[in-house]
């Protein structure tokens, strides 16, 4: 695990050492931080806070409380806990996405892209099941229903499925409109049994996270847009505003339905936003811009969204750099009222924990948790 004095967070997927290489090594530790003290403090005070304790001590990282890396922006943010750290779960994929949480199973279960594989960490023991499913179909997001089985959307298959409890397999998605999907990426049910899910096509565009459709255009297939399905092969098209649809979640009354828009990847005209649209039914209606992702003058995307029971949005987000990848919290107004900034990019997020009250975050490389004084708003 790398060393590094910008974040703080606990890593519970590193072994324990052996106790006398421990002792020898703080011995060492202590020495080199007394010999550094005087040059350090002649930093800024924040700056001399945040590097005076070297938080990967050879028996394991120290965490300074409370966080400095979980940020209120307003007084509108109190759900940060003043004794909980950023804990590193699992380390070692090569993107990971998609976290869903199984309340009945106390499990979650997110998805390493590049490698077709879905793994599970048990609330438990913290247990790491690699290939919990293998392949996996290039899965991509995560959700389970109300009955509690689980929906994955495949980049690779370019379809969305859901794994039945006698372990059989049912095909919910994998057309529209006479003509097949892009690459499903993420979406969520509603308690009247309906799926929603957006189709950004990514998946198609690379092999490296599905299968590449030599199409020659951002658009593999068809615009990319939202659809519902109601029963397996029963597809509408509910939404195609968003430029590049992603990360979509409903608000705790399921009367709001967020959308990240991407498109900012591939169309130099499109904006990077999240859309609100509101439930009409089945259908999604006035959308319109809920709030735009730049901050200090730069500009990365919200990939994956969840609400909270209080209504507002946290999503995943990246590709700026330190300082801005993480997870940024909006208000329902659309005003940006915290963040936790993290060492890696963001790509979702997800409640979960025996009391809903846990923040998953899975982070290119790694699964992260923090405690948040919040619930998660509706079921995944």
């Amino acid at each position: 695990m790398e060393r590094t004095q910008e974040h703080e967070f606990v890593d519970l997927s590193k072994p324990v050492e052996n106790k006398k290489e421990v002792d020898v090594e703080r011995r060492r530790s202590f020495l080199a931080k007394a010999a550094g003290v005087a040059a350090v403090s002649a930093m800024a005070p924040e700056a001399f806070a945040r590097n005076f304790i070297d938080k990967y001590d050879a028996d394991g990282p120290i965490a300074r409380y409370p966080n400095p890396d979980v940020i209120a922006f307003d007084k509108r943010f109190k759900y940060k806990l003043g004794n909980t750290p950023i804990v590193r779960l699992h380390r070692g994929t090569m993107w990971a996405e998609g976290p869903a949480w199984n309340q009945v199973g106390r499990y979650l279960i997110w998805s390493d892209i590049p490698a077709n594989e879905q793994l599970r960490w048990i609330e438990e023991d913290g247990h790491v099941s690699r290939q919990f499913r293998f392949p996996a179909g290039n899965s991509n997001g995560n959700t389970f229903d109300f009955q509690g089985r689980q929906i994955a959307f495949e980049h690779g298959n370019r379809r969305v499925v859901r794994y039945e409890w006698d372990g059989t397999l049912t095909v919910l998605a994998d057309a529209a409109g006479g003509k097949g999907l892009n690459a499903p990426n993420d979406g969520a049910v509603t308690p009247d049994g309906s799926l929603f899910f957006t189709d950004p096509g990514y998946g198609g565009l690379m092999n490296y996270e599905g299968v590449r459709l030599n199409t020659g255009s951002p658009q593999p297939i068809q615009k990319e847009a939202i659809y519902r399905v109601d029963a397996p092969g029963r597809v509408e098209k509910v939404a195609d505003e968003p430029a590049k649809p992603n990360g979509l979640c409903f608000s705790p009354d399921y009367k709001k339905c967020y959308v990240a828009d991407t498109g900012i990847s591939h169309y130099p005209d499109a904006k990077s936003v999240i859309w609100v649209y509101d439930v009409d039914g089945k259908k999604l209606k006035n959308g319109r811009v809920f709030a735009g992702m730049e901050m200090d003058g730069k500009t990365g995307f919200a990939d994956g969204i969840r609400c909270d029971e209080d209504g507002n949005v946290w999503a995943g987000m990246g590709w700026v750099g330190d300082g801005y990848d993480g997870v940024h919290v909006f208000a329902p107004d659309g005003v940006r009222i915290g963040m936790i900034r993290m060492p890696e990019i963001i790509s979702n997020v997800c409640f979960g924990g025996s009391k809903r009250n846990r923040l998953f975050m899975t982070g290119s490389t790694s699964l992260y948790a923090v405690y948040v004084e919040t619930r998660g708003g509706t079921l995944t």
